[in-house]
């Protein structure tokens, strides 16, 4: 198991549908392997493939919920239905979000409360989760790294700004920049 360097926002395959995993062999499991144990070394509670640099439909997942029930899983070429999310102001305490590849900054986005995600585990089973709250959160959240889309992309004006600013400051929003856990000591 190896740590890998988590790209960060700027690198092209962050910001581009990812393939379709059309192949579940021992390379894969190694990457799903080296996956969880970057997230959980970064600290985070979902990493997607593109997230350390490889361009594949896939992403992981390990968080305890307040109850204490761990939710904890790789989803393979996912689909994601989503009810609308709810109308009103932002929450910005139960609403913030961040990103291993946005390290350190963190703003507030709307998501649905409820989602149903559809995917492949690594032993090519389809399995499917109806999931709320704060699971819900993390399975849109690693969807759209699978479409190439990260959460700064989705914040509303004024974060959408402070976001931009907060990038461009400093220096990220090129291809080559990347981060290591356990090294690196940045947080996202």
């Amino acid at each position: 198991m190896d740590i890998r360097e988590i790209v960060i926002t700027g690198n092209p395959v962050l910001h581009r549908p990812c393939a379709r995993v059309e192949h579940i062999d021992d390379h894969l499991k190694e990457l799903v392997q080296d996956m969880f144990a970057t997230m959980e070394l970064a600290p985070g509670v979902g990493l997607a493939a593109s997230q350390v640099g490889v361009d594949l439909s896939l992403f992981v997942y390990d968080w305890v919920d307040d109850d204490g029930i761990q939710h904890r899983g790789v989803a393979i070429n996912p689909t994601l239905l989503l009810e609308p999310p709810p109308i009103g102001p932002l929450d910005d305490d139960e609403e913030l979000e961040g990103c291993l590849s946005v390290p350190g900054e963190r703003f507030p986005l709307r998501r649905s409360d409820r989602v149903t995600l559809t995917a492949t585990n690594l032993d090519g089973n389809e399995f499917t989760i109806h999931a709320e709250g704060w699971l819900a959160r993390i399975f849109q959240h690693e969807f759209d790294h699978v479409l190439g889309v990260l959460y700064v992309d989705r914040l509303v004006e004024p974060h959408h700004t402070e976001a931009r600013e907060a990038i461009h400051q400093v220096g990220w929003g090129v291809p080559g920049l990347s981060w290591l856990p356990g090294r690196d000591h940045l947080e996202g």
